[in-house]
C-alpha cells in the first residue's frame, strides 16, 4: 500500500495496513532549506524543494504543498506582513479601509502567490506520485475576519444579511481555490478556518455550517476529498463540524482525540491530529515526540485516523523529533519502546508571579502561540493592546508565546489550559475568545477602580 493510498483510505475510513503520517510542513521546510520564512513562501522552486526535502527525512504518507493562510487574503487586498520564522500574518483589512463587498472578486490562478503554489503543487505531485497531496485554503469565516477584521463580531448582531452575503463570498472563493488545487494534482483540499473556534455551535450553525457543507459537497463531485482543519478551544464546535460532512476533521491538542473519536464514530467522518506542537515537536525530545506519537496511535485507533501535528509545524521543529515519530509510526517494535519509556515531560521549577495586589496597575497577560503564526493569537492580541493603549501607564500588558520556553513557564504559573488566553492579574478572563473590546474595558476599568479602593 502507498502512502496516497493509506491516506486516501484512512481518510475514508477505509482498511489501512498502518496509521498514516502527515506531518503538515509549511515554514519549517525553510529551516530544512536553510532559508527564511518569506524567500520560502514567495517562491515556486523553494516550496517544492522544501516539500521533497520533507518527504525524504520524514517518509510521510501525505504532504502539505504548503501551509499559509494569507494567500487569499493578500491577493484581495488584505496588508500583509512577512516574517524570517513564521508565516505571514494579515495586519490591514479592506472592508474598513474604504472598499466594499462588491469591489471584491473571485481570485483567478495567476495572481499573485496563486500561482506560486499552483506551480509547486505540480511540481511536487509529478516527483511524488505515491505521497498524497494536500492543499490548505482558507475557510471562509476566517476569510471574512481577514477582509473585515473584529469588527465581524458586531456585524454578526448588527447587520446577519450582510455578514451571510460576505461568508456567501469567501465560501465561492473557496470552492475556486479548491478547484484550482484539484487541477493541480491536490488529493485532499484541508479547509483551515481556525477563526470558528471563537465562536458557539449556534452561530456556528449559522454562519459557518451551510457555506462550509457546501464546499466540502463542492470538492466531493470533484474527485477529491475533504478536511475540516480546527485549532484553538473549538470542543463545543465538532458535532456542527462533522455535520458538514467532511471526509476528515483535524484538530489540535485543545481537544482530545477520544472525544473526536467518539463524536465522529458511526458517521464515515474520520479524524487526525494531534502532536503537540510546542511543548513535544518543537520544545521537547526525540523521546518525548516518540511518546507523544504513540499516545495519538493508542487513542486514535486503527480505522478512520491520521496522525499529525495540531496544525503547521512551526519554523525551527528539529528535524530529528519528527524523524522520531516516522520511526514510531512506521515500525511496531518501536512503538513498544516508545510506551515503556519513563515521561521525561518539560517540567518548571523556577515559576514565580508577582503579587498583582501590590501593584497600582493592572497587569495584563495573553498566552498565545505565536500572534505572528496563528490568526486567532493575533486577533486577541490586537484587541488587547487596542484597549491597553486607552488607560496609559496604568495597564500594561505582554504577550507569552508558547513556542519559548519562558512562555510556557508562565502559561504553567497562571493555570492556563487552552490558547489563546488573557488574563488579568494574574486571573484566567477570557478563554480562546476574542473579548469585545467594549467588555475588555469594561474589566480593566473595574479592576482599576478596585485598585484605587484598596488604597484610597
Amino acid at each position: 500500500m502507498t502512502g496516497r493510498e493509506r491516506v486516501l483510505n484512512a481518510i475514508r475510513c477505509k482498511e489501512t495496513d498502518r496509521i498514516p503520517w502527515v506531518p503538515f510542513v509549511g515554514s519549517h521546510a525553510g529551516a530544512l532549506l536553510g532559508v527564511g520564512a518569506e524567500e520560502y513562501f514567495k517562491s515556486a522552486e523553494l516550496i517544492s524543494e522544501g516539500a521533497q526535502l520533507a518527504a525524504e527525512r520524514y517518509k510521510p504518507d501525505g504532504l502539505p504543498v504548503t501551509f499559509d493562510l494569507q494567500i487569499e487574503a493578500e491577493v484581495l487586498g488584505c496588508d500583509v506582513k512577512y516574517s524570517q520564522d513564521n508565516p505571514p500574518a494579515v495586519f490591514g483589512h479592506p472592508l474598513i479601509k474604504g472598499k466594499s463587498l462588491d469591489d471584491l472578486w473571485i481570485p483567478q490562478k495567476d495572481e499573485g502567490r496563486i500561482k506560486t503554489v499552483l506551480q509547486a503543487a505540480e511540481t511536487i505531485r509529478q516527483k511524488n506520485p505515491d505521497i498524497a497531496l494536500y492543499a490548505t485554503i482558507t475557510g471562509p469565516f476566517t476569510l471574512a475576519l481577514h477582509l473585515l477584521g473584529t469588527d465581524i463580531f458586531m456585524k454578526m448582531f448588527e447587520d446577519v444579511d450582510w455578514v451571510k452575503k460576505l461568508i456567501a463570498y469567501c465560501s465561492e472563493v473557496a470552492k475556486k481555490m479548491s478547484e484550482y488545487y484539484i487541477e493541480a494534482g491536490c488529493d485532499v483540499i484541508a479547509l483551515v478556518d481556525p477563526m470558528t473556534s471563537q465562536i458557539g455551535p449556534d452561530m456556528f450553525k449559522q454562519f459557518v455550517s451551510p457555506y462550509a457543507a457546501d464546499i466540502f459537497e463542492f470538492i466531493r463531485q470533484k474527485g477529491a476529498a475533504g478536511s475540516f482543519f480546527v485549532c484553538g478551544h473549538a470542543q463545543q464546535n465538532i458535532e456542527a463540524m462533522r455535520d458538514c460532512k467532511p471526509e476528515n476533521i483535524s484538530i489540535d491538542e485543545n481537544i482530545s482525540l477520544e472525544f473526536v473519536r467518539q463524536k465522529c464514530e458511526g458517521t464515515q467522518v474520520s479524524f487526525g491530529g494531534n502532536l503537540q506542537l510546542t511543548t513535544v515537536l518543537l520544545l521537547g525530545s526525540e523521546i518525548d515526540s516518540a511518546k507523544d506519537a504513540v499516545r495519538c496511535i493508542d487513542s486514535g485507533g486503527k480505522t478512520g485516523f491520521i496522525l499529525a501535528p495540531g496544525c503547521d509545524l512551526p519554523y525551527a521543529t528539529p528535524p530529528e523529533n519528527l524523524e522520531a515519530v516516522t520511526k514510531v509510526v512506521q515500525d511496531e517494535y518501536e512503538q513498544q519502546i516508545a510506551r515503556n519509556i519513563p515521561d521525561e515531560s518539560i517540567k518548571f521549577e523556577d515559576i514565580s508571579l508577582p503579587n498583582y495586589q501590590d501593584s497600582q496597575k493592572v497587569t495584563v497577560n495573553v498566552i498565545t502561540l505565536d500572534s505572528e503564526a496563528c490568526a486567532p493569537c493575533q486577533y486577541m492580541v490586537d484587541a488587547v493592546k487596542t484597549v491597553c493603549g486607552k488607560f496609559g501607564d496604568k495597564v500594561e500588558w505582554q504577550e507569552h508565546k508558547i513556542k519559548t520556553r519562558d512562555g510556557l513557564k508562565v502559561m504553567a504559573a497562571l493555570g492556563v489550559q487552552n490558547i489563546p488566553t488573557v488574563c488579568i492579574d494574574g486571573e484566567i478572563s477570557f478563554i480562546s475568545r476574542i473579548p469585545p473590546k467594549e467588555e475588555l474595558e469594561e474589566v480593566i476599568s473595574k479592576k482599576l477602580q478596585q485598585k484605587a479602593e484598596c488604597t484610597g
